[in-house]
């Protein structure tokens, strides 16, 4: 029986990998009584599955689209989570559980943190090092990021914490709709003018971008970038020399 439960959260979230490498993880370290599970979650859901954990519950992990919803069920406790309001991780204290009527079990006091940010950024460190890659701290490249929900808010602090990025080109379906991304540019990446949005249908500022970026992360779900892959397999001869990171991966391949 486990006494420490974890799980992914989101919906959907049967595609989810995390259950597969935490309970490799588990198994490793020989934490024998831990367990991670998946549970698909809408952002309606997720105030009815908080309230009916118990305090064998040690935390969650938050995907698409519960990382802005689960921010008022706790406090932010790392510079990103405060910073960009996003979440994807939840541990739970239930040495502060607090006796509330809505919380059968009690009230745990919940530290909400962003690894997100991190993670984007080791990724791109780690294939750089494996290319024999090395970017001097000039601010002189260019990241397109496809998308501009919350995974392309954690992307985009990435980048601005990469010293060799300058600039920073969001293409979206809606550009403008998440107002959010600007001021976080414009405050981490000290340069004038370190960011645009263009269309996501417009195929040739798409080319030009992604023709000059040294980094391009997709973070749009499902199919909805085909459009964007046939439009570069179909540009021509001219190599694209960036790095792509996909943060998607269903359906496979990526």
């Amino acid at each position: 029986m486990a006494n420490h439960r974890c799980a992914v959260l989101g919906k959907p979230v049967a595609h989810s990998l995390s259950p597969v490498l935490h309970n490799a993880a588990y198994r490793s370290l020989k934490l024998d009584d831990w367990l991670y599970d998946k549970h698909e979650v809408g952002e309606d859901d997720l105030d009815a599955f908080l309230k009916g954990l118990d305090s064998t519950w040690a935390g969650l992990s938050l995907t698409m689209p519960l990382k802005k919803t689960i921010q008022p069920y706790g406090v932010p406790e790392n510079l990103w989570a405060k910073e960009l309001k996003v979440a994807n991780t939840a541990v739970f204290d239930w040495s502060v559980a607090a006796d509330d009527s809505a919380w059968p079990n009690g009230k745990p006091g919940i530290k909400l943190y962003n690894t997100d940010v991190i993670g984007i950024q080791l990724a791109f460190d780690h294939a750089n090092r494996e290319l024999g890659e090395h970017h001097t701290a000039s601010r002189s490249g260019t990241a397109l990021i496809i998308g501009n929900g919350n995974t392309a808010t954690s992307a985009l602090a990435a980048c601005c914490m990469m010293p060799e990025i300058g600039h920073i080109v969001v293409a979206a379906r809606h550009p403008g709709k998440n107002t959010g991304l600007k001021p976080v540019a414009e405050k981490f990446v000290n340069v004038h003018n370190p960011y645009n949005e263009i269309e996501l249908g417009d195929d040739q500022a798409l080319l030009e971008a992604a023709r000059n970026a040294t980094y391009v992360i997709n973070t749009i779900p499902g199919h909805a970038a085909d459009n964007v892959a046939d439009a570069l397999a179909n540009a021509g001869t001219e190599p694209f020399s960036g790095l792509l990171l996909d943060v998607i991966y269903d359906p496979r391949p990526t």
